[in-house]
């Protein structure tokens, strides 16, 4: 089996950046969640903080990598035209035209792409919010359950924002896929 440069790129792009922040969630989410005054002392603080801090920065740089991966690599190949005064070319060649061409997987296309385009760039946003609050205010997370209740959310947002874009970029690269 072989792959083209664009469909390794893609790969790059959702099933490596985007699945590897997808893990890095949960083990932010968890570190987080455990991390209470109650549930650990003295030097285990230290050492829960330090690991919250990797896990959220982790998502943090996945989250940007995945979007500007996605955003200025592998969607201008998604939105290409054929070249003026090209006839009989296969739409296969230009995924957004193989979408548009059914009435069904147009709808999907507009609401998709609308997603993967704008919405998915909250992902990066709030999971950077979140690692940059964890580094700030890492000591009183860990006795605050209002402050450690709302980056819990905030990181929560951040998760499913970057799964809906992830779905909804599934769904369209097996409808059109990028080649």
């Amino acid at each position: 089996m072989e792959m083209s440069s664009r469909e390794l790129w893609t790969v790059l792009h959702g099933m490596v950046f985007g699945a590897a922040y997808l893990l890095a969630f949960t083990g932010g989410f968890i570190a987080m969640w455990d991390f209470r005054s109650n549930w650990i002392v003295g030097e285990g603080v230290k050492v829960a903080a330090r690991r919250l801090m990797v896990w959220t920065w982790a998502m943090a740089i996945l989250a940007w990598l995945t979007v500007i991966v996605g955003t200025y690599v592998v969607y201008p190949w998604y939105r290409a035209n054929p070249p003026p005064g090209t006839i009989g070319t296969p739409l296969m060649q230009y995924p957004k035209h193989l979408l548009l061409s059914d009435p069904h997987t147009a709808e999907w296309h507009e609401f998709g792409m609308e997603w993967k385009e704008h919405i998915a760039w909250l992902a990066p946003i709030l999971a950077t919010a979140v690692a940059l609050l964890v580094t700030r205010y890492h000591e009183r997370i860990a006795v605050d359950a209002h402050v450690r209740r709302a980056l819990l959310t905030l990181y929560t947002l951040a998760f499913l924002t970057a799964s809906v874009a992830g779905l909804m970029g599934a769904l369209i690269n097996k409808a059109a896929p990028v080649r």
